[in-house]
């Protein structure tokens, strides 16, 4: 046996093939223990008769995503398999692949509901979690087929409809230090995500072309967003005065990256001075995409706007673009019929 990163592996050589595994513990006397059973299962001939599923470990098996799917998605995507491991590896981590069913699938989305936890959230950790055994199933050959695949997704009622109309915009901004100001005015007018937002560096804007590109979207993808004037006039402004030790556009006093939580607490301050109810910071982002709608922008250059990954997900803004047909039917307002003249004529042909 030997150690690997803390933890215990063996290499048996039997009938001149080499077995090589984690015995996945860092206690000495378990590992001897686990791998006692190896030596027992290879002599009677039991090991080789079990799928690689029976053998390979849940662990094992995300440890393999990370290190070969993990790189090849966005910063983003990453931080967010992060957050589903920290509840997917206490349940499922000691269980061996073919111990994991649909049913124990079942009874652990039970569990993360009584832990009061969203929909979506499951949905997102289930998400990963199929990714993994699609990934054995297809290139690794460790089990026959993925469990998540017969799990019913949870049906997800969180989605908001909330952006700010013009004079909750003035408030809010009333209300704004200048620093909170700008980042304010720049997310209506771009739709960034918080953290697009924070992470915009100079290297990405391009002031002549009157472009920004987004490198790290969430969908993995980088997108092209073109400035108006309003945002361009921001990034020229802090252009004058850039601090040539950090490429971030937006900065703290400290000349580093503005701390998300930083951000939140000074926009949930300005927005309770402001009286402005049931609003968050990812709502001016919606603000632009409700905006766009009404205005008569149709869905699909809305949708490359935000870097969705298909227009479905921008489907929610739909309804918006009634507003945009309105003002169409409105212009007829505008032809000036003498009504009385027509009702006079009506009279005259009936007669």
């Amino acid at each position: 046996m030997y150690k690997r990163d803390g933890i215990w592996w063996t290499c048996i050589r039997y009938k001149g093939k080499k077995i090589q595994r984690s015995l996945e513990t860092d206690n000495k006397n378990l590992a001897v223990s686990i791998e006692s059973k190896l030596r027992t299962e290879l002599i009677e001939g039991k090991y080789f008769d079990k799928y690689e599923g029976e053998r390979r470990t849940f662990k094992e098996m995300v440890d393999r995503f990370i290190k070969e799917h993990a790189p090849k998605v966005s910063l983003n995507m990453q931080k967010s398999y992060e957050a589903s491991l920290s509840n997917l590896l206490p349940y499922f981590g000691g269980f061996e692949l073919s111990a994991i069913t649909p049913k124990k699938i079942a009874e652990y989305k039970v569990l993360r509901y009584s832990e009061k936890v969203k929909p979506a959230t499951i949905n997102r950790e289930l998400a990963m979690l199929s990714k993994a055994f699609s990934l054995a199933v297809r290139e690794w050959d460790w089990v026959k087929e993925n469990p998540v695949s017969k799990v019913t997704k949870e049906r997800e009622n969180n989605r908001r409809d909330r952006w700010l109309t013009s004079e909750d915009e003035q408030m809010l901004l009333e209300n704004s230090p200048q620093w909170l100001k700008e980042i304010i005015v720049f997310a209506l007018h771009t739709g960034l995500r918080q953290d697009e937002l924070l992470s915009l560096q100079w290297s990405r804007v391009d002031l002549f072309r009157k472009i920004i590109i987004i490198q790290e979207s969430k969908n993995g993808k980088p997108r092209t967003i073109p400035l108006n004037r309003i945002a361009l006039d921001i990034l020229m402004e802090k252009a004058k005065v850039r601090n040539l030790k950090s490429d971030l556009v937006f900065l703290s006093n400290a000349i580093t990256k503005i701390c998300c939580q930083n951000l939140i607490k000074a926009f949930n301050t300005a927005r309770d001075k402001a009286s402005i109810q049931n609003f968050h910071f990812h709502d001016l982002r919606h603000t632009f995409a409700t905006r766009l709608a009404q205005r008569g922008i149709d869905l699909y250059k809305i949708s490359k706007l935000l870097g969705h990954v298909s227009i479905t997900m921008t489907q929610r803004y739909a309804h918006h673009c009634t507003e945009s047909l309105r003002e169409g039917i409105e212009v007829l307002e505008k032809v000036d019929y003498n009504l009385t003249t027509i009702r006079e004529n009506r009279n005259v042909s009936n007669a």
